[in-house]
């Protein structure tokens, strides 16, 4: 049943335009057409109505996809599941009271990324552990795990680790670009986000998530267990980091708009309404809060770190990671003037040499 001790938050004066305008770039990045975004959104006259529309719009695309499938046109077929995937994902940003719909829309992204892949990438596999699940997908003409086409050395491969409200359906287009430089990505959903957000909390020791992760990408045999790395965006640049100061098998991080530290009387309604939504309560969600904080485990990140922020992106509440470019060891500090928050504002500024700085840690690492 919903909850409505949510329901102020979503009756706040002018937080509907404030809402869709700041959820349009981060809905460009994560592949949906910005017209579209708003045909969705402009008839909207409350946010309770937000995630209604965003299924609405999943539904459709899901309906066309069977349409195309069944008429053998499987390419637009699977872009159509990969589209409803995304709108699937969108509906469930907001801190809404109706929990049980949001894990439904979850689940519904999560059926509808798999048609899309089942159709567009044959060779992905679901991979998942205790506290993850996400898929694991190839470059284009790789050898999948029963055999080692690629040479001794194996596939480098990065693990994408969402954030706060985010999951494995929306960083297509970090996914695309590594592929793309012949890496493997495994994109996953953690504890408390994406498919796992309706039975699980947030987890701050994160590292254990990508340990057990590691392990599982061990197994496969043509993937290269010396050559791992491991991005995170937004709360999972946080997450990133964390791992990278724990887990030996990493080789390099990167976080993308990640917070240093939170400070929980500080953050916006926003963030500590999703927080506690998602971590069972106002005390869990302090508590989570509280240990957010890369202070104590900066020096630690002994890996390359590349630390990528946008200048616009200014949270109440959050310090920006541009501290733990200044504490880790061996980091850099890519910053985009006029990037917001996931850069969704400047994509070209920051993804492509993000990627290319990657493949080249993890090229190093080779040997």
């Amino acid at each position: 049943m919903p909850d409505p001790s949510f329901r102020s938050l979503l009756d706040t004066p002018g937080l509907l335009a404030a809402f869709v305008a700041e959820n349009r770039p981060r809905a460009h990045g994560a592949g949906l057409d910005p017209y579209e975004y708003a045909r969705v959104t402009d008839p909207l006259t409350s946010l309770h109505d937000w995630p209604a529309a965003c299924r609405a719009a999943g539904r459709r695309y899901t309906g066309a996809a069977g349409r195309a499938a069944a008429e053998g046109r499987t390419v637009t077929a699977g872009e159509a599941y990969r589209s409803a995937a995304r709108w699937f994902h969108l509906a469930g940003l907001l801190p809404h009271p109706d929990r049980a719909a949001a894990a439904e829309a979850a689940e519904e992204a999560d059926e509808a990324m798999r048609r899309a892949l089942e159709l567009l990438d044959p060779g992905a596999e679901r991979v998942a552990g205790e506290g993850f699940a996400g898929w694991l997908r190839r470059p284009a003409g790789s050898a999948g795990s029963g055999a080692d086409g690629t040479g001794a050395a194996g596939l480098p491969v990065v693990v994408v680790v969402p954030g706060m409200d985010s999951g494995k359906e929306e960083f297509h287009a970090v996914v695309e670009a590594l592929l793309a430089r012949r890496v493997a990505v495994l994109a996953v959903d953690g504890p408390g986000q994406g498919v796992l957000a309706a039975t699980s909390a947030p987890e701050p020791e994160y590292h254990r998530v990508v340990g057990r992760a590691l392990d599982a990408l061990a197994r496969h045999r043509d993937l290269a267990p010396a050559r791992t790395a491991v991005i995170g965006l937004s709360l999972g640049g946080y997450y990133a980091a964390e791992a990278a100061a724990h887990e030996p098998r990493l080789r390099a991080a990167v976080t993308v708009s990640g917070p240093y530290r939170l400070d929980w009387d500080g953050l916006v309604p926003f963030v500590t309404e999703t927080l506690a939504q998602r971590c069972g309560g106002y005390e869990a969600a302090r508590a989570f809060a509280d240990r957010v904080d890369l202070t104590e485990l900066a020096p630690r990140i002994a890996v390359p770190l590349l630390v990528v922020e946008g200048g616009e992106d200014r949270i109440p509440g959050v310090t920006a990671a541009t501290a733990l470019a200044e504490h880790a060891p061996d980091a850099e500090l890519l910053l985009v003037p006029h990037g917001n928050h996931l850069l969704g504002t400047a994509l070209p500024d920051w993804l492509p040499a993000t990627a290319d700085w990657l493949t080249a840690r993890l090229d190093s690492a080779r040997g």
